[in-house]
């Protein structure tokens, strides 16, 4: 039974609460008028002055230069700034400044906009927004928040403190806001959709951390990459056959002895072991990067939601680490298998051929070519990372006109920035496979990463770094799409939206 004492004090906080659409429908400016207790003269007067604000040189425009001092001047943080977005939302004729008339239409949108959302949240139509109906919102939208989050957001809106965030003060945290106001892009949370799954490191949906069905989301990555990986093992097959020969090789030839030695079957040999390290390597990478994250907001003293591009790269690239790291033994074992000359198909079972690397080469076996594996993983990353926001950027500029790029554009964008990060880094992914592939008890056998690359260099030139490229190129797209398409399939199973 409600608490009486709390429903007369909520109602006494929605006192002075203004909203003149009681039901969900159409808005106009008239409601946001209404709600803002303001004429139209008085809204007039207050973006006309906004304008001059940022038009602190008085030239009748806004550049670039202007909007960022503006920004800067109304202390916006940082990560909160989006000058050039908001120049290309307002920049209509695409002249590179926003006259007062553009500004104006982006003011008239973003009102109507924001109100709608506003109205949206505001299920009782109170005219404000109190704190249970903002984490009812955040529920239904899948997103999970605890008492001491939700309280600081409250307490960022509501500038009067007085525990309710009335319309002028959702306005005015918002205004700015160049992009779509949904409920998850305002909390800044992001689901990031254009997984791609090329076989070598764990991908984790970015923004679920927040989520109420974090471990659902796993589960559907988990599948997805288990899809994907068998789909393309044939060609992980191929490239790593083509990686660990010293020899001049062509890919005819290497189809054709892998059809040799164990047919059809014999071009999935190893994907078991690469499937079954999905789901722990998921796992590991997505609890590490966590605590990675709040690690590095406590150290930084900012937001352990937004640590900035930074330190995701930082978080992301050492949780990487960490999960490769224990999931390793099962690479190299992996590429043992798969590299293992038979007649017949005969291979040997996974216990006998770990048991013989155990008894025969010992225990620091199991982690030949950890180093290049790992320093691999950050300048990865970052070029991905770089390369994705790049193409997002220009298709958001060239191609949709500043509207927010949708799932297929940023999937496009995924495959060719993660395509690209994996061109860059090829080199040490062929000196990591050749010293898993080789037994360290032979006289043969590499020193180290540097004796890999000198060799390597010396007998077979800078090309017989980038043995096996064209397979793991051709693999990209149909991994990418395959893991989108099955990872989408499984949302919807999983009744993840």
């Amino acid at each position: 039974m409600p608490d009486a004492t709390n429903e007369n004090h909520q109602e006494g906080r929605r006192s002075g609460c203004c909203n003149p659409v009681k039901k969900p429908g159409p808005v106009s400016m008239d409601h946001v008028l209404a709600a803002l207790q303001e004429t139209k003269e008085e809204r007039d007067t207050r973006i006309r002055s906004l304008f001059n604000f940022f038009d602190a040189a008085n030239v009748g425009y806004l550049d670039y230069g202007q909007i960022e001092t503006g920004l800067s001047a109304l202390q916006i943080p940082a990560e909160y700034k989006y000058a050039k977005d908001l120049l290309r939302v307002c920049d209509r004729n695409r002249d590179g400044r926003v006259d007062y008339q553009e500004f104006r239409r982006y003011m008239d949108d973003k009102e109507l906009e924001l109100y709608r959302i506003f109205q949206a949240i505001d299920v009782e139509h109170n005219g404000c927004i109190l704190p249970e109906e903002l984490w009812d919102a955040l529920v239904k939208a899948g997103i999970e928040m605890d008492d001491d989050e939700l309280a600081s957001f409250v307490e960022h809106v509501d500038k009067d403190n007085n525990g309710i965030i009335t319309f002028e003060e959702w306005r005015d945290f918002l205004l700015l806001y160049p992009h779509e106001a949904t409920i998850e892009n305002i909390y800044h949370y992001w689901e990031r959709v254009y997984l791609v799954d090329i076989g070598e490191q764990a991908v984790i949906p970015e923004g679920i951390s927040k989520h109420a069905h974090a471990s659902k989301y796993l589960i559907a990555g988990a599948v997805a990459g288990t899809a994907s990986r068998t789909a393309t093992a044939p060609l992980d097959r191929l490239k790593v056959i083509m990686q660990v020969q010293t020899t001049s090789t062509c890919i005819v030839p290497a189809i054709k002895n892998i059809w040799r030695e164990g047919g059809f079957l014999g071009f999935f040999r190893g994907n078991g072991l690469n499937v079954l390290k999905v789901a722990p390597e998921s796992a590991i990478k997505f609890y590490a990067y966590e605590m990675l994250k709040n690690a590095i907001g406590e150290f930084k003293g900012e937001d352990k939601v937004d640590i900035g591009t930074s330190g995701r790269l930082l978080a992301g690239g050492t949780a990487g680490a960490v999960a490769q790291t224990v999931i390793y033994p099962m690479d190299l074992v992996k590429t043992r298998l798969q590299t293992f000359a038979c007649e017949g198909g005969k291979v040997p079972s996974l216990g006998k051929l770990s048991k013989d690397i155990w008894v025969q080469e010992g225990p620091r076996a199991f982690y030949r070519g950890l180093v290049p594996s790992l320093l691999g993983i950050v300048p990865y990353a970052g070029i991905d990372l770089a390369a994705y926001e790049a193409l997002k950027d220009m298709s958001k500029r060239y191609i949709l006109h500043d509207t927010e790029p949708g799932p297929f554009v940023q999937l496009g964008c995924g495959t060719i920035s993660g395509a690209l990060g994996a061109t860059c880094v090829y080199p040490l992914q062929v000196i990591r496979t050749r010293l898993q592939a080789q037994r360290s008890n032979t006289s043969a056998a590499y020193e180290g990463m540097s004796d890999v690359f000198w060799k390597t260099l010396q007998h077979e030139g800078l090309r017989g770094f980038y043995k096996g490229l064209f397979p793991n190129l051709l693999k990209v797209v149909p991994a990418a799409s395959i893991t989108y398409l099955v990872y989408e399939t499984m949302k919807k199973s999983l009744e993840l939206g």
